[in-house]
């Protein structure tokens, strides 16, 4: 039949479907077998030829019908799962089933009445008395449907090549084959690799997506971090129930970590083949993180001793997650395993770094938010992996990309949850001393990026990344500073030498910070100026010898110290630092330091496209609620500071930042300040003054200003490079006081995160499956669709 019948004919169907006001009998497959049996039609075709409307319209006036074309094409599913799909027919009415309901089901979620109805059992549905027994029977559609999925995924001459040897073999029968030989491709576990099949791969990526489409019902409910928000299609995919659960997690990471978009490394290539791969990785990529979307923070994480060798996950079985998603990942544990996962990783980061003088020469992937979402889920369900990440400076394959990434996003207001994506890795990984050991290492790989040009090491680049996206980034960033300066001050203590260049944004950000105005001007706006403080005490404390540049920069602008340490703290001085914010410009928008030249072939952070779509994401924890406050030992072995009384400076630290205590209120505060009733008073500034950490660059600045100084005269000099051959010299040994111990804010798990997390994904999730758009135009709960 030709294609131009065959759509007119299903759409034909779809028109009857609609207007039949009588129930159409289950029993009647002349009917229902018009809409998968006799048809050709593409995905698209599906979209195009279901409008919305008519699914709505069946769904209201014709509810049992709609019913029933559900409950068959999950039973054509079920009955193509059972005899293997090893006819062309069976394989097409499988896909057009899978396509039909790929459409369909969006329009039942958004309906609280409908929701149920795929976890009801359809009454009188026996499979037509061919002897099963009852149980089977009794399942809900639900069920039937995922099993069907799963089996499918690992159908001989369908999904995956068949083992035959020969066409006299009997057809591999489905129920007896284990489908662990049959894992998609070389990678954890599994060492065999395929032939590429573009057909198998086509057909895999449509099954992925009914199934991205059954997992979506979270789509429909509002954010509610409170509820234990299991999603219970994920729940029975990942469980014991799905004897496939195995070789299917296997098979997403391994065909995600495999991946390479650049082929052969020929330029142009994909403009010459179409990239099959690219679409089902992204698929692949997408059903992962939405498997693994588990709150760590409710959930104990298994632990693992791994004593076992040979197997790819621990043998031992932990008390772990129910999810077996979650369980298998959290229990991977051989290094060349974690290899394989962070290079694939780190590589198609990098991808779209990749510049070569031949423009779009080399392909660019587009799924990198879900990379970051997978990365962050290893690293948080698999403490292993996270060390693995940190024991070498492979850690800095993935920071170029993120701080990339961060830098490009960060005046486009669509994409703020990329932004915190970005950041709560970072945070993450800093809370890990070897994160800022690694970031000494030097920079020299020159990625375009929109920033000043320096010489230094990858910490001066996280400095100058953050440092503009504090400056020049979108106004909507500003709940990320806290964050932001909390990584600073968690990798300061391990910096080596900092570059002159990154030294200046140092302080340029404590400077606009601790104008008057801007610590007057909101509750909770001197939290930045300890969080912008503490980094260059660290350094001074801790890695003095080798950071002249810094001290030289601290010399140059003590006049910002001198000023904190003299902040006005009566009532008239505070209103006229108040009055004075009327006339002048947001401190933040003018640089301090000289900017100089930017990268070759950057080009400048653009604002999104006018009409672009973005959705909305609930509002992230604060940094007291992200992290727990924790003392490094001489050992380097971490305890947790966070108060567990009123006594919240137990440790006896003078530089101790502010209790947990005063956030909350500070939060509190802030939310008041936002009506504008809030004002600031002699009290408050003198409650938080006196905790500024002042004395270890009072006292540096006592001693060696006098000292500069008198260089200067003595040789008339202008000349930087003199002083700072002075200053490199130097000693403070013994003139500084004791150090304190090292404070760092460690990332912690919570329900507000995992929340955030969730409705970031799903709205990724949304935006990028446009070709076909799976759920556009429904009624979606999760989050808002908005134009920027």
């Amino acid at each position: 039949m030709g294609s131009a019948d065959s759509k007119l004919n299903f759409r034909k169907a779809v028109i009857q479907l609609t207007t039949k006001t009588q129930p159409v009998e289950a029993t009647d497959d002349a009917f229902w077998d018009q809409f998968w049996a006799d048809t050709a039609t593409s995905v698209q075709d599906v979209f195009a030829l279901v409008p919305a409307a008519e699914i709505r319209a069946v769904r209201e006036e014709s509810p049992s019908n709609l019913a029933t074309l559900c409950y068959k094409a999950v039973e054509k599913l079920v009955q193509g799962a059972e005899s293997g799909c090893h006819s062309e027919k069976e394989k097409q009415i499988v896909l057009n089933c899978s396509r039909l309901l790929t459409r369909v089901l969006p329009y039942i979620f958004e309906d609280p009445d409908w929701r149920g109805f795929f976890w009801s059992t359809v009454p009188g549905a026996g499979r037509g008395g061919q002897g099963e027994d009852d149980d089977e029977n009794a399942r809900p559609l639900a069920e039937s449907l995922l099993l069907a999925i799963a089996d499918l995924l690992f159908c001989p001459d369908f999904t995956v090549q068949s083992h035959r040897r020969s066409t006299v073999d009997s057809a591999e029968d489905v129920h007896s084959l284990d489908s662990c030989e049959y894992i998609w491709e070389a990678g954890v576990g599994f060492a065999h690799s395929p032939q590429p099949n573009y057909i198998h791969d086509v057909n895999r990526m449509e099954l992925l997506k009914l199934l991205l489409t059954c997992f979506s019902e979270a789509m429909y409910l509002p954010p509610a971090p409170d509820s234990g928000s299991t999603n219970p299609w994920v729940q029975f995919f990942c469980s014991t129930e799905n004897r496939h659960a195995l070789p299917l997690f296997t098979s997403l990471l391994n065909t995600v970590c495999a991946y390479d978009p650049v082929g052969y490394g020929i330029p142009y290539n994909h403009l010459l083949f179409s990239d099959y791969r690219e679409p089902l990785v992204e698929e692949a990529a997408q059903v992962l993180i939405v498997t693994l979307d588990h709150d760590s923070a409710t959930s104990a994480s298994p632990t693992v001793d791994g004593t076992t060798t040979g197997t790819a996950m621990d043998d031992a079985d932990p008390p772990g997650p129910e999810n077996l998603f979650v369980n298998y990942l959290s229990r991977i544990h051989r290094e060349e395993d974690f290899q394989f996962i962070l290079k694939g990783i780190a590589r198609l980061l990098s991808n779209p770094l990749l510049q070569t003088y031949l423009p779009n020469s080399t392909k660019k992937i587009q799924f990198h938010q879900e990379l970051l979402v997978l990365f962050w889920k290893l690293c948080d369900f698999n403490k292993k992996f996270l060390f693995f990440v940190l024991k070498s400076s492979d850690v800095l394959d993935i920071l170029v990309p993120t701080l990339y990434f961060l830098n490009d996003a960060r005046a486009d207001q669509s994409r703020v949850g990329l932004m915190h994506i970005g950041v709560f890795i970072l945070l993450l990984l800093s809370g890990e001393r070897n994160f800022g050991v690694r970031l000494n290492k030097p920079y020299s790989v020159r990625v375009p990026m929109d920033i000043p040009v320096f010489t230094g090491t990858h910490a001066d680049l996280l400095i100058v990344v953050f440092h503009k996206i504090i400056t020049s980034g979108h106004q909507r960033l500003q709940p990320l500073f806290d964050c932001l300066l909390t990584i600073v001050v968690n990798v300061s203590p391990y910096l080596k030498s900092l570059s002159m260049v990154a030294a200046n944004k140092l302080l340029h950000l404590l400077e606009a910070f601790s104008t008057t105005w801007f610590l007057f001007s909101a509750a909770q706006n001197h939290h930045l100026v300890f969080f912008s403080w503490r980094p260059s005490t660290n350094i001074i404390q801790y890695q003095f010898d080798g950071n002249s540049n810094l001290v030289y920069a601290i010399i140059r602008k003590r006049s910002v110290f001198h000023q904190l340490a003299n902040l006005p703290t009566d009532p008239p001085a505070i209103h006229k630092a108040l009055q004075r914010r009327r006339r002048t410009a947001e401190p933040l928008s003018r640089t301090g330091s000289q900017e100089g030249a930017s990268m070759e072939g950057s080009r400048p952070a653009a604002p999104a496209e006018p009409g672009t779509l973005k959705t909305s994401l609930v509002a992230t924890p604060g940094i007291d609620k992200l992290t727990e406050k924790s003392q490094v030992s001489e050992d380097g072995t971490l305890r947790s500071l966070e108060p567990t009384s009123q006594q919240s400076s137990a440790d006896g630290s003078p530089t101790a930042e502010e209790p947990g205590q005063a956030w909350r209120e500070q939060r509190r505060l802030s939310s008041a300040s936002a009506s504008g009733q809030w004002s600031p008073t002699s009290e408050w500034v003198l409650s938080w003054k006196s905790k500024l950490p002042l004395q270890t660059i009072m006292r540096l600045l006592q001693v060696l200003v006098p000292q500069v100084e008198k260089i200067c005269i003595d040789k008339g000099l202008t000349d930087e490079s003199e002083i700072l051959r002075f200053l490199q010299h130097g000693t403070l040994v013994g003139l500084l006081p004791v150090p304190h111990p090292i404070l760092i804010r460690k990332y912690q798990a919570n329900s507000g995160t995992a929340m955030w997390f969730r409705t970031y994904m799903w709205g990724v999730i949304y935006l990028r499956n446009v070709d076909p758009p799976v759920w556009y135009d429904t009624d979606v709960k999760l989050f808002e669709i908005q134009r920027v």
